[in-house]
């Protein structure tokens, strides 16, 4: 009887032991995953903040993917060049009113938002944000360029209004100059500046056949 009280014991015993380690190891289960959880949203609010400081959080995908890439290219040239000079940092300038000039031509259209003086604040193109052959000169291309003109210009300068310039007949002027008022910018008056020909140049003459 004595060796059969003996095995019971042991059998209560490994059956504690096993019910204990079962709730520590519940008890990790929820602390590690606390941990999995926190390192995940400090990754996502460093990504964030990535993307918020180059104004690209609204952009498509691919789009920011490539305006991403072509940054850190930018940063690795500039450090495999000659050291660079210390640089005072300038505080940077509240300029609420501006311009921006919108060119539209056939192939290619850019935004360049200015001060009233004409001195250029940002400015964009369809190659930066990454459009290759006839979809440069698409208006869904003039939107997206527009969106990062003016994402710049009201992180760093505040810009609320702007006047609009447009030169030339491409088909993203329409849809640039659109894109300026969805984005935030007030628009108070539109100029076209697109160059007219009044009968100025002599025509060929008639062919002879």
């Amino acid at each position: 009887m004595s060796e059969d009280k003996k095995e019971e014991k042991r059998e209560e015993e490994k059956k504690t032991e096993k019910t204990s380690s079962d709730v520590k190891a519940a008890a990790k289960k929820p602390a590690e995953e606390k941990k999995e959880k926190s390192l995940k949203e400090e990754a996502d609010d460093l990504l964030r903040v990535k993307k918020d400081e180059l104004g690209l959080e609204e952009l498509p995908e691919e789009i920011r993917k490539k305006l991403e890439k072509k940054k850190i290219e930018n940063e690795q040239k500039s450090k495999k060049g000659k050291k660079a000079r210390k640089k005072k940092k300038r505080e940077a300038k509240k300029i609420s009113v501006g311009k921006a000039f919108i060119k539209a031509t056939y192939n290619n259209t850019i935004v360049t938002i200015t001060d009233p003086a004409g001195n250029v604040i940002s400015w964009a193109s369809a190659g930066i944000a990454g459009f290759k052959g006839p979809k440069k000169s698409t208006p869904y291309a003039a939107s997206i360029i527009t969106r990062i003109a003016v994402g710049k210009a009201k992180e760093e300068y505040g810009m609320s209004e702007v006047a609009v310039v447009v030169k030339g007949v491409g088909t993203g002027r329409e849809s640039a100059i659109r894109a300026l008022n969805s984005n935030g910018l007030i628009i108070t008056n539109i100029k076209d500046v697109t160059p007219i020909p009044h009968n100025g140049c002599r025509p060929k003459k008639p062919r002879r056949v």
